[in-house]
């Protein structure tokens, strides 16, 4: 199977993380996102879209990393992806959550902004507005995966047990030390989400310090 990706995509990296857990082989084709190789023809034609993760196994292609990884996972038979209707229902469950609204959010509006020269902003003022917006935003969904889906007894995201839902938190974990106000808030909360399997406790403060 070929994987179209890029190392810095968070689309990506769970599904190499998945595959290499799970010791299945794939044969990368890198896409460089900093020169615009997916924009280029020769991509286009494999992903209209002009987006990675692309998956090919043999004559058949998927695109959308949230299917690459449950196709993944179905065809080695992942415990990671439970077949219990439930337990999988809450598995996509969570990976919708992250995919929209936090996604959108931490990721396209305060992280992508910041690093890739095709998603800034041309005035200073829209693009400082734009990651100020998302920086907030992200905090809020943050707030919620503390309180709510992690709460006081879960150790990860679908409860005591590790799922592909829990490679998007790597996935999200892994972008935007780039040191903008207020960014040492988001870390703080996903590092210690990634260390203790819960965030900082309700009420703790993350302002920015001065001088970020």
């Amino acid at each position: 199977m070929k994987l179209f990706y890029h190392p810095v995509s968070t689309t990506c990296r769970p599904i190499m993380l998945f595959a290499a857990e799970s010791g299945i082989k794939l044969d990368l084709e890198l896409v460089d996102l900093f020169t615009g190789a997916h924009f280029k023809p020769e991509f286009l034609a494999v992903n209209p879209s002009a987006q990675v993760p692309v998956l090919e196994d043999g004559d058949f292609r998927l695109t959308e990393s949230s299917a690459i990884l449950k196709y993944l996972a179905d065809k080695v038979n992942s415990p990671a992806y439970p077949a219990d209707p439930k337990k999988r229902a809450r598995v996509n469950e969570r990976m919708d959550w992250f995919n929209t609204g936090f996604y959108r959010d931490y990721s396209y509006g305060y992280i992508y902004p910041q690093i890739f020269p095709f998603m800034k902003r041309e005035d200073e003022r829209v693009q400082a507005g734009t990651v100020a917006y998302g920086c907030a935003k992200a905090q809020g969904w943050l707030k919620v995966l503390d309180q709510s889906i992690l709460g006081p007894s879960n150790r990860y995201v679908c409860g005591n047990d590790i799922t592909i839902a829990s490679t998007v938190v790597l996935d999200n974990k892994g972008e935007g030390h780039t040191g903008y106000a207020s960014s040492k808030c988001v870390h703080e909360k996903v590092d210690n989400f990634l260390l203790y399997g819960s965030l900082p406790p309700n009420g703790s403060s993350c302002a920015p310090e001065e001088g970020d």
